[in-house]
């Protein structure tokens, strides 16, 4: 299979690296679906209705409990968000790595053709100076019609 074959068209080299590492990775695959419940809707109304629950019918005195529980949560919650900051900082840098080779070997090219244009009309001037200066075949004989 090509490598053309293997692109899914708009989707960048980087991303496709980077979705297959998370992909393969079971502990990254778990962090991945628990940032995603913890930055959703639903993630706040359980917490409301577990919340509401505990502290009307579970226990009379809920505060210290409760604000162990939230603290643990709050815990365990930043790191995944870390987790998600360090895994997204790898990706951006790992993509202007890619875009800077890219760029340079853009540059590379684009020089090379410069100097290729440049050595042709080089050429091409002393290819008609060359020709300016030889005597007109028709002007040597003296045949002017």
């Amino acid at each position: 299979m090509s490598e053309q074959s293997r692109r899914r068209p708009g989707q960048h080299p980087v991303v496709r690296s980077m979705s297959a590492a998370r992909t393969a990775d079971a502990q990254l695959r778990l962090a991945d679906r628990i940032t995603a419940f913890a930055g959703s809707m639903p993630f706040v109304y359980v917490h409301v209705v577990w919340f509401a629950t505990w502290m009307l019918l579970v226990e009379h005195d809920p505060w210290p409990k409760l604000t162990l529980v939230v603290s643990l949560e709050a815990i365990f919650l930043s790191t995944f968000v870390m987790i998600g900051q360090n895994r997204q900082a790898a990706f951006q840098q790992a993509k202007a790595d890619h875009e800077f080779v890219e760029q340079e070997l853009e540059l590379k090219l684009n020089t090379e053709i410069t100097r290729a244009v440049h050595q042709l009309a080089l050429d091409l001037h002393r290819s008609l100076l060359e020709h300016r200066d030889e005597p007109d075949a028709l002007t040597a004989t003296g045949d002017r019609s």
